[in-house]
């Protein structure tokens, strides 16, 4: 059972940037994959970034070049820097792990709120 807790979330202004964090309850250098799944109201919760055993990242089209992830395995922490925020990046943003490669299970945070509005 892996638990995880984000935070990092509030209000931002359009171009503002703000870094979420997803602590673990295990150590994560032994999870497969990491990653980060936002939902706004009215749509499905879809995949912003992810990064996977070799430290390979793959993120959606609408977040290249802005967002960032990355994991502190000393901390046992998986991060998102989110740049040049737009407002269409509002949205309560979840933190996933799938621990092995070959497996159909999936643990998620319970989410953190990011609204971006002036």
């Amino acid at each position: 059972q892996v638990q995880l807790a984000e935070s990092g979330g509030g209000l931002v202004q359009p171009g503002g940037s703000l870094r979420l964090s997803c602590a673990a309850s295990v150590s994560i250098s032994s999870i497969y994959a990491m990653g980060w799944y936002r939902q706004a109201p009215g749509n499905q919760r879809e995949l912003v970034a992810r990064i996977s055993s070799g430290d390979r990242t793959n993120y959606a089209d609408s977040v290249k070049d802005r967002f960032t992830i990355s994991r502190d395995n000393a901390k046992n922490t998986l991060y998102l820097q989110m740049n040049s925020l737009k407002p269409e990046d509002t949205a309560v943003y979840y933190c996933n792990a799938q621990p092995r490669l070959i497996t159909t299970i999936r643990y998620w945070g319970q989410g953190t709120q990011v609204t971006v509005s002036s």
